[in-house]
């Protein structure tokens, strides 16, 4: 395996062209740390509401085991799929769910790879089959990606951080039995596609998946045939990239940077398929409260456009950045945590420092709608899901959260969970070759079904969970997964959020 990411990542990097053509735009560089925390929920009935400052899980609720009963405000679960664990990013469509995969725990355990789980009844999620293409076993980071419209999932194979050449396409029209799509290039290991791979996502229309690499490469794969992915163009846009937004016509596209900040892309060449098509350089900007800044959610509010977006390192929480003016993006305002405030890092530091790689960071959001949006919900890392009122961007309170049980000594039993897996052998988890090496020499030993043995010492700790994936909206429901508790389904209060006409669901009704 390890021959072959080498091969596939060469592959990938001698196909990069030159960064962006005219690449001109201008850079503006914020210098403003947001210090202030978005209101705190109130919590109604039934709740089990933190006991420390907003978004903490304290070291002593760690120590005394309150931790593991979890933390919820205005919002309940109504059930899960635990499975092995939840990689980084997974996706839905339908009644069904996708659990990302990592790295080498996606090789352990009889299901691996993808677990496909269908949620018909949400309460009680159940596991269909399992997606075992090369992408899908070597990990999916944060490229799983889903285009309803379409009843297309794309996923890259992301072996620790950086992957290249794996890509595979499935139709979900049955989403609980998804059907390879390209059974050559891409998904061969023989017929490498010359992408490199991180992160992805498609364009509004479902014709185009966009792979970003962290060396800085972005590819436009076309998905006009969906069994024969081609890539129509590529580029070096600089010296590290991460996740994006795309705008709803395709032409826009922002690519984060993982020192902090984000680039507007011009993307409509490729987006209308012209020949020679190039991607131009708008506009860059960068920050400095905040770093791996990982996507962005574009929303309009009475036709002004805004983007919401997040920071991953760090403590830049979330940016409101107008971009009415694409020459001159501006940040207007921020989502943070009380956690997340300067004031607060020796408390963040005292708690978070068990958890490896990851504190309070947020990390993936997503919009109950693109136009006149009311509400936010994000994965905040250890501080759970998180659910804000955005009907006014500049007067951001938060009306709900939900942070899971912590799954404290249940680190062998989810392999493909990032936490379980960094804490197992207590290092960061960009080190996932050292958890193979870990697997293979017998540090810790499973058995035949990938199970840790009895009397087995458990390193490390999982005293909060991390929650990295994308809330996705259901009407008064939200899907969505975390690493140590899997998939989960959650709804919210009526009292504090009623959804849209257009985004109410019946499933499950």
């Amino acid at each position: 395996m390890v021959v072959a990411v080498a091969i596939l990542v060469t592959a990938g990097i001698a196909a990069a062209g030159p960064p962006p053509q005219d690449s001109s735009g201008v850079v503006h560089e914020a210098g403003e740390v947001g210090r202030h925390a978005a209101a705190r929920a109130e919590c109604g009935p039934g709740s089990r509401p933190e006991s420390g400052l907003q978004g903490d899980v304290p070291a002593a609720d760690r120590d005394s085991g309150r931790s593991a009963e979890g933390y919820e405000c205005n919002m309940t679960r109504l059930g899960g799929f635990a499975g092995d664990g939840a990689g980084i990013v997974s996706a839905s469509h339908d009644h069904c769910a996708y659990m990302g995969s990592l790295f080498p725990g996606s090789l352990v355990g009889p299901e691996t790879g993808v677990q496909v789980v269908d949620a018909s009844d949400p309460a009680h999620p159940t596991p269909t089959v399992t997606l075992t293409e090369p992408a899908m076993l070597a990990g999916t980071w944060e490229s799983l990606k889903v285009h309803s419209g379409r009843k297309l999932l794309v996923g890259t194979g992301v072996p620790a951080l950086f992957g290249a050449g794996l890509l595979s396409v499935y139709d979900i029209s049955d989403c609980a039995h998804p059907r390879l799509l390209n059974p050559g290039a891409g998904t061969d290991p023989r017929m490498p596609l010359p992408v490199t791979a991180h992160e992805g996502g498609f364009s509004p229309d479902g014709l185009t998946y966009w792979s970003s690499g962290t060396e800085g490469v972005l590819s436009a794969v076309d998905l006009t045939d969906p069994a024969q992915p081609t890539v129509i163009w590529q580029g070096w846009m600089g010296m590290s990239a991460h996740g994006f937004g795309i705008s709803p016509d395709g032409n826009r596209l922002y690519l984060s940077n993982n020192f902090g900040g984000l680039t507007v892309l011009d993307t409509s060449a490729v987006q209308d398929r012209d020949v020679g098509a190039q991607v131009r350089q708008v506009a860059s900007m960068s920050w400095t409260d905040g770093w791996a800044t990982q996507h962005s959610v574009p929303v309009t509010y009475d036709g002004h456009p805004y983007l919401f977006t997040v920071d991953e390192g760090g403590s830049g929480g979330i940016k409101l950045i107008d971009v009415a003016d694409e020459t001159n993006p501006a940040i207007v305002n921020s989502i943070k945590l009380e956690i997340n405030l300067p004031e607060n890092i020796d408390s963040q530091v005292a708690s978070g420092m068990g958890g490896s790689a990851f504190a309070y960071e947020s990390h993936y959001c997503s919009a109950d709608r693109p136009v006149d949006p009311t509400a936010l919900a994000c994965g905040w890392v250890s501080s759970g899901v998180r659910v804000f009122d955005i009907s006014d961007p500049f007067d951001v309170k938060e009306i709900a959260y939900y942070n899971p049980p912590a799954q404290t000594s249940r680190n062998l039993e989810l392999p493909n969970s990032p936490h379980a897996m960094a804490s197992v052998i207590g290092v960061p988890i960009l080190s996932a070759p050292a958890v193979l090496q870990a697997v293979i020499g017998g540090q810790f030993d499973l058995d035949e079904a990938g199970s840790p043995r009895s009397g087995m010492v458990v390193a490390g700790d999982l005293s909060s969970d991390w929650c990295f994936s994308p809330p996705e909206w259901r009407g008064n429901d939200l899907w969505v997964s975390c690493s140590d508790n899997g998939f989960m389904t959650l709804r919210l209060s009526e009292d504090v959020y009623t959804p849209p006409a257009d985004q109410r669901s019946t499933i499950g009704s």
